[in-house]
């Protein structure tokens, strides 16, 4: 696979510009990949945590699953996305991962990361600065279930999104997109009711901020949509170039 057509690639480069031997480094994360099907479960709360995986095509989420049954959502995996580095330093996974719709995932053992640790400044810098994004991430998701309105919440996950399909895919921020989820997925991210997600959307499209058709999502107007949310996206746009401003190359130079 070119790495002009890699996601990871294409997700690493947005926080810098790589050098030829990083994007070797990363296509070789993409290696071996393997067609997995809507529903799968790539893994469960308490599995042995050995392996991280990457994703080249599909989206994914983490789940809890409550003492009452209930779930709730963590986190969705987009393409181009390293799932497994909050789990790194445990045996145990502390989170299940399943398919929300086909893709392709590829599977490699925590001995391969650290073989990229030692042979990239530059890869393990952005690794270290995207573990940090999937924290934050993390925060921002807590801020919208405890303090936002319907509303809110659903305006900024839609913005959100937006940004993070932008730094995987070609282009600039994207105001149509294609967004995999039901009702009941939505309803679990959000801590909302799948009809109260229904009526949410119903509410900002009568205000011309979104339109959604099946699976496909447009928005209408990026700026009244921020607004609605308080939208504040340094959380998800800053990069790492100014750190690395006159630093040599060391990766060019690994062998």
């Amino acid at each position: 696979m070119d790495g002009k057509e890699s996601c990871i690639v294409r997700h690493f480069s947005y926080y810098y510009e790589l050098s030829e031997h990083d994007k070797s480094l990363l296509l070789a994360l993409e290696q071996s990949p393997m067609a997995v099907e809507t529903g799968t479960t790539l893994w469960e709360e308490g599995d042995e945590a050995k392996e991280f995986c990457t994703f080249k095509k599909g989206w994914a989420y983490s789940y809890r699953f409550l003492e009452n049954g209930s779930r709730q959502l963590i986190e969705l995996y987009l393409p181009g996305d390293i799932i497994g580095l909050r789990e790194f330093a445990f045996s145990q996974r502390l989170a299940g991962v399943k398919m929300v719709e086909d893709g392709e995932v590829c599977f490699f053992p925590h001995q391969h990361l650290l073989d990229l640790f030692r042979r990239s400044f530059v890869l393990t810098s952005i690794l270290f600065a995207i573990a940090s994004r999937q924290q934050v991430l993390i925060t921002e998701r807590l801020v919208n279930l405890a303090r936002r309105n319907a509303r809110q919440k659903l305006a900024h996950f839609l913005l959100e999104i937006s940004q993070r399909l932008s730094q995987t895919q070609t282009g600039s921020l994207s105001d149509s997109f294609h967004l995999p989820l039901s009702q009941e997925l939505f309803a679990d991210l959000l801590g909302l009711s799948p009809v109260h997600v229904s009526r949410t959307f119903s509410a900002l499209h009568e205000a011309g901020l979104v339109h959604r058709e099946r699976h496909h999502v447009t928005l209408h107007d990026l700026q009244a949509l921020k607004r609605e949310a308080d939208f504040d996206e340094r959380y998800l746009i800053d990069n790492m170039r100014p750190l690395f401003s006159g630093l040599p190359r060391i990766s060019d130079k690994a062998s």
